[in-house]
């Protein structure tokens, strides 16, 4: 069975049955009051299928409640299949073609599904990367174009500021996390990597004169010289490169340019964190398909995204 032949992608139930599995992999928990051990299951045609009471806060409810599916009319199967679709896709999906394959009756419900999807996929990532002594790349980069800002032409100088800047750290072997910052200053950016960088890492980066002062917090500090071609070097069994976080941004580059092709800069933080979760749960770390869509549906809690918060 190919994995659009699942049958929670068509059926209804199966859909909630995956996605209450995912949320409450040990029985149905109440999103009011939070206890598991009063809550049961409600029976009858007046209620429909998937109610819940609980007898501590005497509330009902669904898997839907408390997440990022609450007081949506689309059925879960076809949520399950709109994220899967997001997931398996290398360099994403376009919400018109959400829009043509799923079926809807607007290009602004695919639009703002897809988003409501993307804010599954954010991490809050608690734990700094390179803890151990690992070796974390750093890079950052623009893109696109603020709308309403002038061109590079006009702007006297040459400055980028006009830019949408995006910071990246790489563990190798691991995750990404990346941010949408306002400029590539040491103020900006040193209180970003020192959050989310552990002291004892390897830090490697290019030559941007921003990074000396940042390097010097961490285990090590390498740079390679990419004004003079250089990319990798090899200093015995070191090896000293930002291939890695490079690579990251070549398929990040090709998504906004090819499938997504605008984005506002409100909206640059939930494309890096689509990114960033389908980097950090890629194949070679054994994360397939299906396990992807399975940890977005156990992540939706507590995401709530309204309308008029994300704005087209």
């Amino acid at each position: 069975m190919s994995d659009l032949e699942n049958p929670a992608f068509t059926d209804e139930d199966k859909a909630r049955e995956v996605i209450e599995a995912s949320r409450w992999p040990n029985g149905a928990v109440c999103p009011h009051c939070g206890l598991p051990d009063r809550v049961k299951k409600l029976g009858g045609k007046s209620m429909g299928p998937g109610w819940y009471h609980c007898a501590q806060c005497r509330e009902k409810f669904t898997v839907r409640t408390g997440t990022l599916y609450e007081r949506s009319h689309i059925p879960l199967h076809k949520w399950l299949l709109a994220t899967h679709l997001l997931t398996s896709s290398k360099k994403g999906i376009s919400a018109h073609q959400l829009f043509r394959m799923m079926g809807f009756g607007s290009y602004k419900t695919a639009w703002f599904m897809a988003h409501r999807i993307r804010e599954g996929m954010r991490d809050g990532g608690s734990t700094p990367l390179g803890g151990g002594g690992g070796t974390v790349e750093i890079d950052e980069t623009v893109q696109g174009r603020i709308e309403g800002a002038p061109s590079r032409k006009n702007i006297k100088g040459g400055r980028s500021g006009y830019r949408n800047v995006a910071l990246t750290l790489v563990e190798r072997g691991g995750s990404a996390r990346s941010f949408h910052v306002t400029g590539t200053t040491i103020a900006e950016l040193k209180p970003v990597i020192l959050a989310n960088v552990a002291r004892e890492a390897k830090i490697m980066t290019d030559q941007a004169a921003w990074y000396p002062e940042i390097g010097a917090e961490f285990a090590s500090h390498d740079t390679v010289n990419h004004a003079r071609d250089e990319y990798v070097r090899h200093e015995g069994e070191k090896l000293v490169t930002t291939n890695t976080v490079e690579g990251y941004y070549s398929i990040f580059k090709r998504g906004m340019k090819g499938v997504y092709q605008h984005c506002k800069e409100k909206h640059l933080h939930r494309y890096l964190a689509e990114f960033d979760f389908r980097y950090s749960n890629r194949s070679a770390l054994g994360v397939e398909d299906a396990q992807r869509t399975s940890k977005i549906a156990a992540g939706i809690t507590g995401k709530r995204l309204a309308y008029r918060r994300v704005g087209a």
